[in-house]
């Protein structure tokens, strides 16, 4: 019986963001799902737990820390990985995020450095593709 592919939920507003994402991801066999807004994410995340979050702080219907706080009191999600995407510096952010237990990129990134990162966090290796990018 074949095992269901895993779950990254991205909560972007920005459209190339969610692009990037299927891109690296559903090449390698992940089901991708892009939410635009915090309600929208909710409504994900009430549906089931990904396997990680990817999760943007400034959103047109809030902030993401305040999502951040919700998935981690839930005994669902509240272990599961989550990276952080900010263009921010500012050291509340940077300080609730490490509380909170997530990991942060800065943008502008890289595609193979958010290939890096994702991968760690779902505890799996790069492949020869990830480390030597065309």
């Amino acid at each position: 019986m074949a095992s269901l592919p895993r779950h990254l939920l991205v909560v972007d507003d920005e459209p190339h963001i969610g692009v990037l994402f299927r891109m690296q991801f559903e090449r390698r066999g992940y089901r991708v799902t892009v939410a635009r807004t915090l309600a929208e994410a909710r409504r994900v995340l009430a549906a089931g737990s990904p396997d990680l979050l990817l999760l943007d702080i400034h959103l047109p219907d809030g902030l993401g820390l305040d999502l951040l706080a919700e998935v981690r009191k839930r005994p669902a999600t509240a272990q599961l990985p989550v990276l952080i995407l900010t263009a921010e510096g500012d050291e509340h952010i940077l300080r609730e995020t490490d509380r909170l237990g997530a990991t942060v990129l800065t943008k502008p990134f890289s595609p193979s450095k958010l290939t890096a990162r994702m991968l760690q966090l779902l505890g799996e290796s790069p492949t020869a593709a990830d480390e030597n990018p065309a």
